[in-house]
């Protein structure tokens, strides 16, 4: 995989990994579930998945107000503990590969803006394996604030070395979209991570596909086609 670091390219495309690119959201939701439960916490798993995409702080603490810090390490620890037996089942969705090849060989600076743990983030990209076509990759080691602060995606941009007035976000996640607005990003969302379309768009996503392959399908109209097509024509 490319040096993580600025890419000459002036713009670019950042994408959220889980429930994005990987088929891990529900996954997750189990692991928080299962963690909570370890802990004696009944915790529905509908309300848990959809908050999948927030750090695990403020998942938790949307979920168990005033939650004491010794009992916040302990969820975390055990959701990541759980989470870590579900690596070999993880798979990318169809087309991600061709997806990611496509946005870099347009002329796009391709980027990871995850806030998942560094080890998790290892297999994602190992599960990836897009080779060169990924500029640059962040993981929770990279921000202060996890989503829906823009954290992450400022961090993902100054490492491809973009200004987000040249960049697009792909996410499937509400908290993904706001992220995004905060600093102007425009957000293309995916219903693949669980989330329906009339939700996204409510939040503000500029245009929604079912899962990669459809994004890939219509890359040329998108507004990663458009982008592309700008920057080709700088």
């Amino acid at each position: 995989m490319a040096n993580n670091s600025a890419s000459p390219k002036k713009r670019g495309v950042l994408f959220d990994v889980d429930g994005t690119l990987i088929d891990s959201s529900y996954f997750h939701a189990m692991a928080w579930w299962q963690a909570f439960r370890r802990e004696g916490l009944d915790i529905e798993m509908s309300a848990i998945h959809r908050r999948v995409g927030m750090g695990g702080d403020r998942l938790i603490q949307s979920l168990v107000p005033d939650c004491p810090e010794d009992l916040l390490e302990e969820l975390k620890s055990a959701h990541s503990a759980v989470f870590s037996t579900f690596w070999p089942t993880l798979r990318s969705f169809d087309s991600v590969r061709d997806l990611l090849s496509a946005c870099s060989g347009s002329g796009l600076a391709v980027g990871l803006a995850s806030s998942a743990q560094q080890r998790d983030l290892e297999v994602s990209r190992h599960i990836l394996d897009a080779g060169s076509s990924i500029d640059a990759w962040t993981s929770s080691n990279d921000a202060k604030e996890s989503k829906p602060a823009p954290d992450i995606l400022i961090a993902c941009l100054e490492k491809l070395g973009v200004g987000p007035e040249d960049a697009v976000f792909v996410g499937d996640a509400v908290w993904d979209i706001k992220a995004g607005a905060a600093i102007g990003v425009p957000v293309i969302a995916l219903t693949c991570g669980g989330i329906s379309e009339a939700e996204l768009r409510d939040a503000g996503a500029a245009e929604v596909y079912d899962n990669p392959r459809h994004l890939l399908e219509h890359l040329e109209s998108s507004l990663i086609g458009r982008l592309a097509a700008g920057a080709l024509k700088a």
